[in-house]
């Protein structure tokens, strides 16, 4: 696994990062990991609009209100 380091992170930065991590009970480290791994699941706002735009050429998407609720509470959970 590769090490990454993160450089002059200020301290109040720091110790929220550090208390959301005791609360969720996992160590810093731990808790970085997660929210890196999650970011890195996220589609990018510019890869997204440029599928919609893609779709819409190509003979329109129909989305759906439900769908569309449900994507956008998934990045709330």
């Amino acid at each position: 696994m590769t090490a990454i380091t993160i450089r002059n992170v200020p301290e109040e930065v720091r110790a929220e990062l550090a208390a959301r991590a005791e609360r969720s009970g996992r160590s810093l480290q731990e808790y970085l990991l997660g929210e890196l791994s999650h970011l890195a699941t996220r589609l990018d706002p510019a890869d997204w609009l440029a599928a919609v735009a893609r779709e819409a050429r190509e003979g329109g998407a129909v989305l759906r209100v439900d769908t569309i609720l449900d994507d956008r509470d998934a990045d709330r959970r």
